[in-house]
């Protein structure tokens, strides 16, 4: 059996989620990069491993897909045995500058289908594995525009209101998740990485990829003592 620790990250070919793969395998994980397009998962694992020698492995998987998440979950089982980390990353955002009263339901209905639905699916497939870690860690890569509390203070504002609405029930599958394994080794969190220059947050966004990726290599290394439960941005407690 595997002495290092085994990360799964999802969505994980391009943007925070490679550069959490990145550093991941640059704190000695094995890491698994997970992407829904094979080709550019591959290509993502090739890219990284160019920058240095590491332990990075490309996990084909589809957050839509049933089959595709349980096909992943064999393979996991199969080559390592248990998994000890999963960073739930993959989303889409496409409903920018949408107002909430003139929200697109079939916009609403794809979002939460990858954001929460797709999030829930590949932790309920993976939790049997990381049950098996002696120190299980989940991150959720959430976002401050889920915060309702952040928001009722005027922080991040309306932006798309079928992405936050996802992140803010991304959010709660935290809490309830964390709650359920409290008494387990198992912590459970939710990360805001910030408004990140990706394709998804544009190239006029705050903070590099390297910066985003922070918080979620953070909760995803915390040590036995470390919070579970909560909503982090840059390693500080965010309101729900």
């Amino acid at each position: 059996m595997p002495t290092k620790q085994i990360a799964l990250v999802t969505g994980a070919n391009k943007g925070i989620g490679f550069e959490i793969v990145r550093q991941l395998a640059a704190k000695g994980f094995t890491v698994l990069l997970g992407s829904r397009d094979p080709a550019k998962g591959q290509e993502a694992v090739r890219r990284i491993s160019g920058i240095a020698t590491l332990d990075i492995h490309h996990v084909a998987i589809d957050q839509t897909n049933g089959e595709s998440i349980e096909q992943a979950a064999r393979q996991i089982e199969k080559q390592f045995g248990r998994l000890d980390v999963l960073v739930n990353n993959a989303a889409i955002l496409i409903d920018q500058g949408d107002k909430p009263s003139e929200l697109n339901l079939e916009k609403l209905r794809q979002t939460l289908e990858i954001n929460v639905i797709g999030v829930v699916s590949i932790t309920r497939a993976m939790l049997p594995m990381i049950r098996k870690s002696p120190a299980g860690r989940i991150v959720n890569v959430s976002s401050g525009g889920g915060s309702l509390g952040g928001l009722l203070k005027g922080e991040n504002g309306l932006f798309a209101p079928a992405y936050q609405i996802s992140k803010t029930a991304l959010n709660a599958f935290t809490v309830l998740l964390a709650i359920e394994l409290r008494d387990t080794p198992i912590k459970v969190n939710s990360a805001c990485p910030g408004w990140v220059r990706t394709d998804m947050g544009g190239p006029n966004a705050t903070y590099s990829p390297e910066q985003g990726a922070d918080t979620p290599v953070w909760l995803a290394s915390l040590p036995a003592d470390g919070p579970t439960g909560r909503f982090f941005n840059s390693r500080k407690p965010i309101p729900w």
